[in-house]
């Protein structure tokens, strides 16, 4: 490579090292959802989509952890407008079969998260708390949200509000 030259992956580096500041200082940080980190599921939220997070609590319970211990993956809620977002391993939007209760999406669109320290509202706030050791994993999820049918069913188009696309 060439001096002065900046390689084609490193070149949002600084914004993504930016945004990570930000997020240490308490602000929302917008990161692209498909590549390495988590693509997400949308489902509306309520009585029938909190039992589906409870269940999940129960499948992504640790062995031996104590019986208070919220286990379920990292989930977005936003009480605006009425949703779920599941955090969910990358790569599933190309495997996520089309469901009637959620949308699975990936690449190209990016996601605002809340403060990781945001627990309540106002504003989108975490549900379960996003950690290093866990997303939600799909299958189970496509199960539990087939099983408890949370609405109001959401679209891809009637996201743009929280999501947008990388240009």
């Amino acid at each position: 490579m060439a001096a002065g030259a900046v390689a084609e992956d490193m070149s949002d580096l600084a914004a993504r090292v930016r945004s990570l500041m930000d997020l240490q200082r308490g602000a929302p940080l917008k990161l692209p959802l498909g590549g390495a980190l988590f693509d997400i599921v949308v489902t509306g939220s309520g009585p029938e989509a909190y039992a589906a997070v409870h269940l999940m609590d129960e499948v992504q319970r640790i062995p031996g952890a104590r019986d208070d211990t919220r286990a379920c993956g990292p989930v977005i809620e936003d009480p605006e407008h009425d949703r779920l977002i599941w955090l969910v391993p990358p790569g599933t939007r190309e495997s996520w079969e089309p469901h009637r209760y959620a949308t699975c999406l990936g690449a190209p669109y990016t996601l605002a998260l809340p403060p990781l320290e945001q627990t309540e509202p106002p504003g989108p706030y975490w549900l379960r708390p996003c950690r290093g050791d866990r997303l939600v994993p799909a299958a189970p999820l496509a199960d539990l949200l087939g099983r408890f049918q949370p609405g109001p069913i959401p679209h891809e188009e009637l996201l743009g509000e929280s999501l947008s696309t990388i240009s």
